[in-house]
């Protein structure tokens, strides 16, 4: 599975809000081994959410954690695009969903709340714990959640259990190194792809350090990439300290 994060609000673009969703689900991913393929913040704009779902869903591996844009209000655009891109564009009347919000609102449910009962063909419920007002999945691949963190992150942890993800325990080791980034190439190009390669370099006033980190899943894999760089740093007269391990 590769995990994408689509954060939609225009108010976290022109700094009204700060985003809390992709430290969250980054931070939740982590716990079995994995990373956000990529986090995408995006205009409250119909087309461009539209195109978004198009490009995510042609992905065959992609899992996609939706925010925002699935309330009531005239800005809110979301179930009109998922059902556009990813279904035959018309959102039906979810009688599970209805059934929820009349519950819970009784006759304040009309004239608005209601039409959160509307959802693409095939919607499944997704739970809110906090105001009962229900998210919707299509075909376990796309997950639209509402953008209040309160909301969606209870969901976040209700989801991801149940997605059969592969945990991955990742051995990850890191050093800095002075010197420049670009003393390091040689080794780093002889590195294997299956390795996750890292380097951030910084010019401090006593000079150029680079921060380097290799990661696997394989423990072995890890530790042979990690004692290349070692001996090729030694054997260069290159200084480095070791950093943290796990």
């Amino acid at each position: 599975m590769d995990f994408y994060a689509l954060i939609i609000g225009t108010e976290i673009l022109n700094k009204r809000r700060e985003d809390k969703h992709f430290e969250f689900l980054s931070s939740e991913l982590i716990k079995y081994g994995h990373t956000l393929k990529a986090s995408l913040v995006i205009y409250d704009d119909p087309n461009l959410i539209i195109s978004t779902l198009i490009w995510l869903d042609s992905l065959p591996n992609a899992v996609v954690f939706s925010f925002g844009g699935i309330g009531s209000t005239p800005d809110d655009h979301t179930r009109q695009a998922a059902a556009t891109a990813l279904r035959d564009g018309v959102l039906y009347v979810n009688e599970e969903a209805k059934k929820i919000i009349t519950d819970t609102l009784g006759e304040r449910a009309y004239p608005y709340a209601i039409n959160m009962a509307n959802m693409p063909k095939n919607s499944k419920l997704i739970e809110n714990h906090f105001n009962k007002m229900p998210a919707f999945s299509l075909d376990d691949k796309f997950f639209f959640m509402p953008g209040f963190p309160e909301m969606s992150h209870p969901m976040i942890l209700d989801i991801l259990p149940k997605l059969d993800i592969e945990k991955r325990k990742i051995y990850r080791h890191t050093l800095t190194a002075l010197c420049k980034e670009s003393d390091l190439i040689p080794i780093m190009e002889i590195m294997p792809e299956s390795i996750e390669l890292s380097s951030l370099p910084k010019i401090y006033s006593d000079g150029p350090r680079v921060t380097l980190s290799i990661a696997s899943s394989n423990i072995n894999e890890a530790n042979a990439s990690f004692d290349k760089f070692i001996k090729f740093l030694e054997n260069s007269d290159i200084r480095y300290a070791l950093r943290d391990e796990y």
